[in-house]
């Protein structure tokens, strides 16, 4: 496990990210996409784990231009109102330009040259973007926000993409969730699958939100995908 540091494409400058290698050849690199509690323990350890799975993990710090290197707790509420501040100030299309920095440096770390991204919360925002808007080889997204207003660019994906839906997402409405379906149930590169019941950041690695039967149901659907199509 490392830190490196990623130069931006559009020339605003440098960015850090955590990487986690596997013990062997890469099977392929992963980049972990953050939620709006910055490159924090809970994704330090997705990267681990699937570095563990033998692959090249690589979670790239999207708010260094607005709050460098912050890591926040989602389970302290004055840092659940400082992430929401931050989301509110976070430009997603230059979020998607540093995940595509991020995308090239990874291709070029890895023999195979395919790289699969997975997002959680905002992370799971910015990968379906990043599966509309980059080539990346294939995506997940748990619990993304506000997939409903971004139905125009499903078109655009032409590589894979999972979601992982938490049917009670205090987020994420019931009309919200009903209209991912009606956009996308007929989209063949997507998969959408359904937790009925789960709230929002049911799969995190660590805190309060936590579920532990649905997250792992989800990891190994996750496992699974990206076994199938980055190898």
């Amino acid at each position: 496990m490392t830190t490196v540091t990623i130069a931006a494409i559009d020339g605003a400058g440098q960015f850090s990210a955590y990487v986690a290698r596997p013990s062997g050849t890469p099977r392929a690199a992963i980049v972990v996409i953050q939620e709006i509690f910055g490159v924090n323990l809970g994704i330090r350890q997705k990267c681990d784990n699937l570095a563990a799975d033998g692959y090249l993990a690589v979670a790239p710090d999207l708010f260094w231009r607005i709050a460098p290197d912050i890591v926040l707790d989602p389970d302290v509420p004055a840092q659940m109102q400082e992430a929401l501040g931050l989301f509110g100030k976070f430009n997603q299309d230059a979020g998607i330009r540093d995940i595509e920095a991020t995308i090239r440096w990874a291709r070029a770390e890895v023999s195979s040259g395919k790289v699969g991204c997975v997002g959680y919360c905002l992370g799971g925002r910015l990968a379906y973007m990043t599966a509309a808007r980059t080539d990346i080889d294939a995506s997940v997204g748990y619990y993304a926000v506000g997939i409903d207003g971004l139905l125009g660019e499903k078109h655009a994906i032409a590589n894979p993409l999972l979601l992982h839906i938490a049917g009670a997402d205090h987020f994420v409405s019931a009309e919200v969730q009903a209209a991912m379906h009606a956009g996308l149930d007929d989209q063949p590169k997507v998969t959408l699958i359904d937790y009925p019941g789960e709230d929002h950041g049911f799969a995190t690695e660590v805190g309060d939100r936590r579920s532990p039967e649905a997250a792992e149901r989800a990891d190994a659907a996750t496992r699974q995908f990206f076994a199938d199509h980055l190898g």
